[in-house]
């Protein structure tokens, strides 16, 4: 079960060229999403839903201050593919 299913999230999610990986750039395009999201559109939080193998991404959500809250597993085209949901919360 997922608790928020039903409520209006905020993701921020990326996708490079693998020529592009390992440079820093999801780093910072996902630091910008959250500053958007907190300064700009006022949300209270941000999320990021990853695959639980996909560690490069899992450091991104770490550096932009996002903790892992829970995991479930999705069905894509009878495959389970467990993922994790990240979350960073706007200081009040």
């Amino acid at each position: 079960m997922q608790p928020w299913k039903d409520r209006e999230l905020l993701e921020i999610g990326y996708l490079f060229q693998r020529a592009f990986w390992h440079q820093g750039y999801a780093t910072e395009a996902a630091k910008g999403c959250k500053s958007y999201a907190f300064e700009v559109l006022k949300a209270r939080e941000v999320c990021s839903i990853i695959r639980d193998t996909n560690t490069p991404s899992q450091r991104v959500a770490l550096r932009n201050g996002m903790v892992k809250t829970d995991t479930w597993v999705k069905h894509y085209r009878g495959v389970d593919m467990p993922h994790d949901r990240y979350v960073a919360v706007r200081e009040e």
